[in-house]
């Protein structure tokens, strides 16, 4: 609606066209009728002729009629378009800034949106408007014609109509909601089977491919199911659109003796049949048809560009909005665990709170990491370490709620994380993928983006502790335009870097965001983070200087975790020796 009272004028030039298809379908049933009783039936067949010629040329006018309609149609339909790429694109981007760890699953919806979703509106809209108004402005013209000639048609036509359109209209929803479950289990199962084709390699060798075939089995059987029931619905609709479409008529050929005993003459019987046959069933049968094929999957289509109930953007699902890029989602202060979760509850809680957690990568694969137990108390510096493959990020991702452990609890600042399900923390804590990412704004605007309203002095202070003068000065000052297409990895890394510094949050997860940095601009920006008020700093070392410049080292071997200084680590862990050799090794 409120599309349409933005655009009045194409709906009144719309409207003012359709009036005149209106008068086109009340003269044909009208000169039919005249025909016959003040021609052909009157024994005068001049005038008879002469009416049917005022229908032919009523006929003849649906020609400039239908041009001057679809010239308005147009006026509507091209602007509905345009604003559902509009959104789709705020909607993409706002996703991708949000969770770039799943930018390429939003990139494949937005594109779908983009292209065939936008098109399905578009004509489905198209359709819906043109059918709707021909059957409206048709059945103005029907009625007025039958009750000039004679009303006592209407109470024979009209009831029989009016019986089918209403079964029609109780097929709608749940038409609507088998279309919707179909349309849902499809992209659900695209999605579950492009993932798959990806890490088809692992599960293979991990063994796992019958148990990760059972979910787009699932998935293609809710497709079936709701296609069954959309094709039981579609039985019903096919029962109201001949109710609606032939009950008419029999109803006036079985009421023909009672008309006739009431006056009603022969001119205005085939002038109702001529108006039923003619023009308004077949106006009913194509707007009935249109709105049940392309209305149902217009509406299904539009919930993809309408943001639920009380947000600013459409519906995503995932993990938490500016967990890995620093999109800001203060959703006020989150639930705390129940009475006696936490130890030391009267105490300030540890930052970070692992109590027997096990990891893997799903049903059959075995544990990254089992019966890990970790505290981290508030403002301390903790490095994780371990070779290549061992689970390091999958940890962070544990931490922040990206990654579901199979057992076990965590908990930041005494806030459990229940993985994807969790309430935004975007405010408790920040993980810096490897992937630095910059969006196209300005300087400001990228290092501001998890500090919104924070002011200039959060900036100044994360641009003086890293060393950003120099590039925010080559970039052209705070207020210059970023093309993150011409900086480099380590240039994007430092502004995230500096992103970090400026938020609030107090839990900083480093998962190798220095790693395109020189080793002194890796240890500077390390240690102004882990000085910055309040904060505790969790870093995936590559380097083994990162793991000295922390307070505590965590070493992954694939099932359980040694923690201790650099020195305790040497004297304990054969492992961490053995990298330590790595890391000195020349070269």
């Amino acid at each position: 609606m409120r599309f349409f009272r933005r655009h009045k004028g194409a709906l009144i030039g719309l409207a003012a066209w359709s009036l005149l298809e209106s008068v086109q379908t009340f003269l044909v049933g009208f000169a039919v009728a005249w025909s016959l009783d003040r021609g052909f039936l009157a024994g005068r067949p001049a005038e008879g002729l002469a009416w049917l010629a005022v229908a032919a040329a009523s006929v003849l006018l649906a020609g400039p009629v239908l041009r001057g309609v679809f010239r308005r149609l147009s006026g509507l339909v091209e602007p509905f378009r345009d604003g559902l790429v509009r959104r789709a694109a705020d909607q993409a981007l706002g996703r991708a800034v949000a969770d770039p760890a799943r930018a390429a699953e939003a990139e494949r919806a937005a594109v779908s949106r983009l292209t065939r979703q936008t098109e399905i509106a578009r004509d489905g809209f198209a359709g819906l408007v043109l059918t709707v108004r021909s059957f409206a402005f048709t059945a103005v013209g029907a009625v007025a014609g039958m009750a000039a000639l004679a009303p006592e048609l209407l109470p024979v036509v009209l009831p029989p109509m009016a019986v089918g359109l209403l079964l029609f209209l109780l097929t709608l929803p749940p038409m609507a909601a088998a279309q919707r479950r179909y349309l849902d289990a499809d992209e659900a199962f695209t999605d579950r089977a492009a993932a798959l084709r990806t890490g088809l390699r692992d599960l293979v060798a991990c063994g796992t491919t019958r148990t990760a075939g059972t979910g787009p089995d699932g998935l293609a059987d809710e497709a079936a199911a709701a296609g069954r029931s959309l094709a039981r619905w579609t039985a019903v609709r096919t029962l109201a659109l001949g109710a609606a479409g032939q009950l008419p008529v029999v109803t006036l050929l079985a009421a023909v003796p009672w008309l006739l005993d009431r006056g009603v003459s022969a001119g205005a019987l085939m002038g109702a049949l001529t108006y039923l046959v003619q023009s308004l069933l077949p106006a009913l049968r194509t707007m009935m048809t249109a709105v049940a094929a392309a209305g149902s999957r217009l509406v299904v289509v539009l919930e993809r560009f309408v943001p639920p109930e009380g947000t600013g953007e459409g519906p995503a699902e995932g993990p938490d909005v500016g967990t890995a890029v620093g999109q800001s989602a203060d959703t006020g202060p989150p639930e705390g665990p129940p009475e006696g979760d936490v130890p030391g509850r009267g105490a300030a809680p540890p930052a970070i709170l692992c109590r027997d957690l096990r990891v893997s990568y799903g049903a059959g694969t075995p544990p990254l990491l089992e019966g890990f137990d970790l505290t981290v108390p508030a403002g301390e510096h903790v490095a994780v370490v371990g070779p290549s493959g061992i689970g390091k990020s999958t940890l962070a991702h544990v931490l922040t709620g990206l990654h579901s452990p199979d057992r076990g609890e965590v908990f930041l600042s005494g806030v459990p994380v229940r993985g994807r399900a969790s309430r935004p923390m975007a405010r408790t804590r920040v993980l810096l993928p490897q992937e630095g990412y910059v969006f196209a704004g300005t300087v400001r605007e990228n290092l501001a983006q998890l500090a919104p309203g924070a002011g200039e002095e959060p900036i100044r202070e994360a641009v003086a502790a890293l060393g950003l003068g120099p590039l925010v000065e080559r970039l052209g000052g705070l207020g210059a335009d970023v093309d993150p297409a011409a900086l480099s990895a380590g240039e994007r890394q430092m502004l995230c870097l500096g992103r970090a510094h400026a938020s609030p949050a107090p839990l900083l997860i480093l998962d190798e965001a220095a790693c395109h940095l020189a080793p002194e601009d890796e240890a500077r920006a390390e240690e102004a983070l882990a000085r910055r008020p309040g904060t505790t700093l969790l870093v995936i070392a590559h380097r083994l200087s990162s793991a000295l410049r922390a307070d505590r080292i965590v070493v992954l071997d694939g099932r359980c975790a040694a923690v201790g200084t650099h020195e305790e680590l040497l004297r304990a862990s054969p492992l961490y020796r053995d990298l330590t050799g790595y890391w000195e090794a020349p070269g």
